[in-house]
């Protein structure tokens, strides 16, 4: 079982309250100040558990979602499922989680935007879309690792975009957009796996330099 340090289960507490928020006051010390109120924690004990700048109270605040979506996907549901449904579905779900501060992620992604915040962007982005292939059971070490991730950072990206300017009803809009950009990323995915199953018949300049130096005999 995780061991939780007092000042991080006061992080825990807090984070989602932060977040909304944050709606009304920015992602700033009076968003955790009131969070602090809500939840009957002595303020000292939040100002010293909480993150004093946005970009950690933000990050804090995509811990805490990424929580939240793998209890709601745990291994035995997640089994039961198609490739397809895993990511669809965990996507569809982290943003379906984030509702209640739709407008604190608008303030957040004006943030994380600025010059200065692009390397904590670019960290956070990768860190939900390896959560997310994880929870869908993916165990990539080679290659695949990487342009997997990459890929789905683009697709969340451009999804949590769509979402946030969505006023359809149900949010359907957002909801195909999604559905489309998936079916990207299995063609994708697909033509990789049988590139790959072709790389024995395809020329390869290793090979070709491998008999330059040990020729056939």
């Amino acid at each position: 079982m995780e061991e939780v340090t007092p000042l991080e289960r006061i992080r825990r507490q807090l984070a989602l309250a932060v977040a909304e928020n944050a709606a009304f006051d920015g992602w700033t010390p009076a968003a955790v100040e009131l969070a602090a109120e809500q939840a009957g924690v002595p303020l000292e004990q939040a100002r010293l558990a909480m993150p004093k700048n946005a970009v950690g109270l933000i990050d804090l605040y995509g811990q805490a979602i990424d929580r939240d979506l793998a209890a709601a996907f745990p291994p035995e549901r997640v089994a039961t499922m198609k490739i397809r449904a895993r990511i669809r579905d965990l996507l569809w779900e982290r943003l379906r989680l984030q509702a209640p501060a739709k407008e604190s992620i608008r303030r957040a992604l004006a943030i994380l935007a600025m010059p200065q915040n692009l390397p904590a962007a670019a960290k956070l982005s990768w860190r939900t879309a390896d959560h997310v292939w994880r929870l869908a059971g993916d165990t990539a070490t080679d290659y695949n690792h990487y342009t997997k991730r990459a890929t789905l950072s683009a697709v969340y990206g451009s999804t949590l975009l769509a979402w946030l300017s969505d006023d359809s009803e149900g949010e359907s809009d957002a909801a195909a957009f999604l559905d489309r950009r998936i079916d990207e990323v299995m063609r994708f995915e697909q033509f990789k796996a049988r590139w790959g199953q072709g790389s024995e018949r395809r020329p390869s300049l290793t090979r070709f330099l491998g008999r330059l130096r040990y020729p056939p005999r």
